[in-house]
């Protein structure tokens, strides 16, 4: 972070001095003040919560009055919760109908400026998500208790979206390519002037449209918090109590799924330019089966039929294990040996002692047995912890393969075939690509420093951070393989 930048964490209450500029506000927290981004944060719903303690008077009947004036300051609450959720879709539904009549409507009428393909690549499958969202706004209208509005059941409506939601999986992860699209048009005076007419024509406010086309990313990572705020003032007596307590657990699974998928397909990058850096490489691609490193290592390979050993390093990737050979010379540069096919295959571990299949004494080894062909691969470690570490990559490897047939997970061939040309214009450069923060991150100039306060003040709530990857690291780690 720079000197002026504010630290923060999910859950801490930001008071904003200055808002003026729309996407960095200067606030203040208990640590210090400081810039930080406005899509980060969250408006609170109530300004002023008054403590239970508050509400509470002395004394028999004063206790029992005061038992009453908290709990209707609860209900008070939980109405305005439901009243935040509800307003906040339906100016969603607003904004997303902008977005698809307004712009995508106008780029279609315009056949020689874009192409179907040009459109998908800027708008994703936002006409999806709008149609999606229609359909959970009636259901939760349908279940809003106009009379008495802490009494709505909300919950049962994201449950019954929940799967859904999972459309926002594919805006999230093509919304980078969408930043570079529009980032290239934004150099042509034509494109510039047409989206801005787009913007005017549909009365939307003065925001670019790569603002606009952040919301949805936004949208999706909010529902965890309002559910949260939700249950807060929701009595576990309440009968949509367990409903949005189940809600929550969902939304935040599938937050954790779409951040999953994400991370996933920014590495497909890194394995393809792994790869390239591979010398002698035979056979089909990695992305074309895999898009994870499991675990990588040097193991001891025996071979039949003289039982001659050989040391090579492997990389464990989903579906497939990959051996190479190291240079002589050279230790940083790999050979290609070959791959084992990881489904269908049976892991056995051996007993330190003479491996009956060799006829040779083995220690800390372990067998890829395929039971369809009967192909084996005698495999030992140097020491006993390395093959308990390896005994446990290759049932992770397993489980990560059942969870993406669980969830659909899977890369498309216009992903792959965009990773390897990524990756042999990095390689025909002779040096690695700069890794850049997606579009919408990238670092901005500060606004300068507000000359005075404005009066009114407000609070906002931070935003979970995105667990890192930790990819790169686990493979550069272990060794150099830039040539």
């Amino acid at each position: 972070m720079d000197d002026q930048e504010l630290g923060f964490k999910a859950g801490d209450v930001i008071e904003v001095m200055d808002a003026t500029n729309r996407e960095w506000w200067w606030g203040r927290v208990a640590d210090g003040e400081g810039w930080f981004p406005a899509s980060f944060v969250r408006l609170r719903v109530n300004q002023d919560e008054p403590a239970d303690d508050e509400a509470l008077r002395t004394g028999d009947g004063g206790a029992a009055d005061g038992g009453a004036e908290a709990q209707s300051s609860k209900d008070q609450m939980r109405t305005n919760v439901i009243n935040e959720i509800l307003s906040t879709e339906r100016d969603y539904i607003k904004h997303l109908r902008d977005i698809c009549e307004g712009y995508i409507r106008q780029c279609r009428k315009r056949a020689d400026m874009f192409s179907e393909e040009q459109l998908r690549t800027i708008f994703g499958n936002i006409e999806d998500i709008y149609r999606c969202q229609k359909a959970f706004v009636k259901a939760l209208e349908q279940r809003f208790n106009r009379e008495r509005p802490h009494l709505s059941e909300l919950g049962a409506c994201f449950l019954e979206h929940q799967a859904d939601f999972q459309i926002y999986s594919e805006y999230c992860n093509n919304h980078p390519n969408a930043c570079v699209e529009l980032s290239r048009l934004a150099k042509l005076s034509k494109y510039v002037y047409f989206f801005e007419a787009c913007r005017l024509l549909q009365k939307m406010i003065d925001i670019s449209l790569d603002g606009f086309l952040l919301t949805p990313v936004q949208k999706i990572c909010k529902y965890p918090l309002q559910l949260a705020e939700l249950l807060k003032y929701t009595h576990p007596q309440h009968r949509d109590f367990k409903d949005v307590e189940a809600a929550l657990h969902a939304m935040k699974n599938v937050a954790q799924l779409i951040n999953e998928r994400k991370r996933r397909l920014e590495n497909i990058d890194k394995i393809a330019q792994w790869q390239s850096s591979i010398e002698d490489w035979e056979g089909e691609d990695l992305l074309v089966r895999s898009s994870e490193l499991i675990y990588s290592g040097e193991l001891t390979r025996v071979t039949q039929p003289q039982a001659k050993s050989q040391q090579r390093m492997f990389f464990l990737f989903d579906h497939q294990l990959i051996y190479c050979k190291k240079d002589l010379l050279r230790r940083d540069v790999l050979y290609y040996k070959g791959r084992v096919d990881m489904d269908g295959l049976e892991v056995v571990d051996l007993e330190d002692g003479k491996d009956r299949d060799l006829h040779v004494s083995v220690k800390n080894a372990f067998r890829l047995l395929c039971g369809t062909t009967g192909e084996s691969h005698l495999l030992c470690a140097r020491k006993p912890e390395q093959k308990q570490r390896w005994l446990k990559a290759f049932a992770r490897e397993r489980e990560q393969v059942r969870l993406d047939q669980e969830t659909g997970f899977s890369i498309t061939e216009l992903q792959r075939k965009q990773a390897m040309l990524n990756a042999s214009k990095q390689q025909a450069t002779g040096k690695p690509k700069a890794l850049s923060r997606p579009y919408y991150l990238a670092r901005q100039k500060h606004p300068a420093l507000p000359a005075s306060l404005p009066q009114q003040q407000v609070l906002v709530l931070a935003e979970p951070k995105r667990k890192p990857s930790t990819f790169w690291h686990s493979i550069s780690r272990l060794t150099p393989f830039r040539k």
